[in-house]
């Protein structure tokens, strides 16, 4: 009797991270990996930095070739949508209608840009989340001097900006929030950020979008709302005039959506992203890793989602590991190991000109936020995020990797606000 395969569905960072190790943990049985591109697992974060800014091509982004993938004896299929999963049974349908009985699934399908209605109709209007997307960009990018309107400030928006503009073109950033990355962030980084974007030429706008005014060749402005947002909360891509900013070009980066539209079991909740337990689980032998996954964070005792590079890899290998564990605890012939909840400590990065900025821990919902400007002329920031009296995050910019390694140590685990000040004090002033 043939062993039901593990399917990986996801042919993401996360996805390739967890198909890695459960050959690492030992499982030689059958292993599907299911991704809904075409291309081979790559890396995103480069989207819109290296590649956008034309300095990488894609093969640079591939997270392993095709050699590198063949020893993992992969049932790889790319271009393959999964279109439903029987929980109970751990069935998985895929878009052709092919029905797969699984000993376990990890889910690692990611999350979707969100668009406005109406968008995918008007040539010139981008999103920028897949391979595809950022080379279709990047190809307008490549000519003469064009009005770039980004639509969204955040993390994404901010980053496009920055590239656009060092290659030369006029550009408009346009956010709900007053000040850059502000929800991430804070409203002090923010409004550093904002000095910096405004230094290198970016125009700053905060609105909500009330529609596109076009002509036959595709998008010649964006309409913002006047008095306020639309009914709809700044989604609507029609409607009433307001303040028009004229586009050659425009770029949605509006934030996403988990991927989980497919996923209609009610043994499962798919509420911002799948919901799991500290262990990664879903269901029994339903797991999942990345940026779709909801999961209880043992540490700071509430549910959490990540939509960060380095959490992808981390949670694919525990999902991984504690699917093995499971497994291995129903009688299955499967390599035992150690079941473990996953509590890292979160950490993402981003480059904006010659800015780097890191973060480690729970910035987004402070309400503590205290910001230390080290040297304003070189950028050199700290700031130290809490929530209900206790220290969750610090965030860096312009600091060398000994430091931010210190600090880093400081909200490992959760502190009292007053104690991690005073040790981030100390780290910073010992330079």
């Amino acid at each position: 009797m043939t062993a039901r395969p593990l399917a990986v569905v996801g042919a993401s960072a996360a996805g390739l991270a967890a198909a890695e190790a459960l050959r690492r943990f030992g499982w030689d049985g059958p292993l599907v990996l299911i991704g809904d591109e075409p291309h081979l697992p790559y890396d995103r974060p480069p989207l819109s930095k290296q590649l956008l800014h034309g300095d990488w091509e894609p093969d640079r982004l591939l997270l392993r070739t095709k050699g590198q993938l063949d020893p993992l004896g992969l049932d790889l299929r790319l271009g393959t949508r999964a279109t439903g999963l029987d929980a109970a049974t751990r069935t998985l349908t895929l878009d052709g209608g092919e029905e797969l009985e699984c000993a376990g699934v990890i889910i690692a399908t990611g999350v979707a840009a969100r668009t406005l209605p109406g968008a995918e109709r008007i040539a010139g209007v981008h999103t920028l989340r897949t391979l595809d997307d950022a080379l279709a960009l990047r190809a307008r990018l490549a000519g003469g001097g064009q009005r770039l309107v980004i639509v969204g400030n955040g993390v994404l928006g901010c980053e496009a900006a920055a590239v656009a503009r060092e290659l030369g073109h006029e550009v408009t950033l346009v956010g709900r929030d007053a000040t850059p990355m502000a929800r991430t962030v804070g409203a002090e980084v923010g409004g550093l950020l904002a000095e910096e974007h405004r230094a290198r030429g970016v125009a700053l706008r905060t609105g909500a979008v009330d529609g596109f005014e076009t002509a036959a060749d595709g998008v010649t402005g964006v309409r913002l709302a006047n008095g306020g947002t639309p009914a709809s909360g700044g989604v609507a891509a029609g409607g009433g005039g307001g303040t028009r900013l004229p586009a050659d070009l425009v770029l949605l980066a509006i934030g996403s959506e988990p991927a989980v539209q497919w996923l209609a079991d009610p043994a499962l909740d798919t509420t911002d992203g799948l919901r799991c337990d500290a262990y990664c689980a879903a269901a029994p032998g339903i797991y999942a890793a990345g940026d779709v996954a909801r999961w209880h964070h043992p540490v700071h005792g509430r549910l959490l989602r990540f939509e960060h590079r380095m959490n992808a890899t981390e949670q694919g290998m525990a999902a991984a590991r504690n699917l093995l564990a499971e497994l291995a605890g129903e009688g299955t012939d499967t390599p035992a190991q150690e079941r473990r909840p996953f509590a890292p400590v979160p950490y993402f990065w981003s480059d904006q000109y010659d800015i780097k900025i890191q973060a480690h821990g729970l910035t987004t919902g402070a309400d503590r936020v205290e910001t230390t400007v080290l040297d304003r002329d070189e950028r050199r920031t700290v700031a130290l995020y809490g929530r209900d009296g206790t220290a969750t995050g610090v965030l860096t910019t312009g600091l060398p990797p000994r430091q931010v390694r210190a600090l880093r140590a400081v909200i490992a685990t959760p502190v009292p606000w007053e104690e991690a000040r005073d040790r981030i004090r100390a780290a910073t002033a010992a330079g």
